[in-house]
C-alpha cells in the first residue's frame, strides 16, 4: 500500500512539474512596447482577433485595426511610463495588469496572452482610465 502512495504522489508531483514548465512568461518586449508607446512591437504579439477595452471601444477586432486603435491612443496619449504591478498565469496562459503613465492620466492595464503554436499572443487587452493614482 505505502509503494502505491509513493507512486501516486510522484505522479501527481511530476505532472504538476509539467504543467508548470508550460507556463507562458510575459515578454519583456511587451513591457517595453507599452513603456514605450510601441505599437509596431506590440502588434507582433497582437493574436489574429483581439478583445479589446479601450476608453469608449470595446469589441473583438482583427489585429490590423486593433493596432490602428492602440496607435490613435498613443499618438493621444504620450507615454511616460508603464510598470508591471501583478502577473499570473496557468498552463498555457498568462495575465498582467500594470500601471500606464501618460502625459494625459494614468491608465490601468490588463492583458491575457495564451500560446498560439507556441508563440505567447494577446487575446484580451484593457486599458482604462484609472482615477486611483496609479495604485493596485
Amino acid at each position: 500500500m505505502r509503494i502505491i502512495t509513493i507512486f501516486i504522489f510522484t505522479a501527481a508531483l511530476s505532472g504538476f512539474n509539467n504543467l508548470c514548465g508550460q507556463s507562458v512568461d510575459i515578454p519583456d518586449e511587451i513591457t517595453l512596447a507599452f513603456k514605450a508607446g510601441n505599437v509596431e512591437v506590440l502588434s507582433k504579439y497582437l493574436n489574429s482577433t483581439v478583445e479589446l477595452v479601450l476608453l469608449d471601444k470595446e469589441d473583438f477586432y482583427t489585429r490590423n485595426i486593433a493596432e490602428g486603435i492602440l496607435k490613435d491612443f498613443f499618438r493621444e496619449h504620450p507615454t511616460i511610463d508603464f510598470v508591471i504591478k501583478h502577473k499570473g498565469g496557468r498552463s498555457e496562459s498568462a495575465y498582467a495588469i500594470g500601471n500606464l503613465r501618460t502625459r494625459k492620466g494614468n491608465f490601468r492595464v490588463y492583458f491575457l496572452i495564451k500560446k498560439i503554436d507556441s508563440k505567447p499572443l494577446i487575446h484580451q487587452l484593457r486599458i482604462e482610465k484609472d482615477d486611483t493614482g496609479g495604485n493596485l
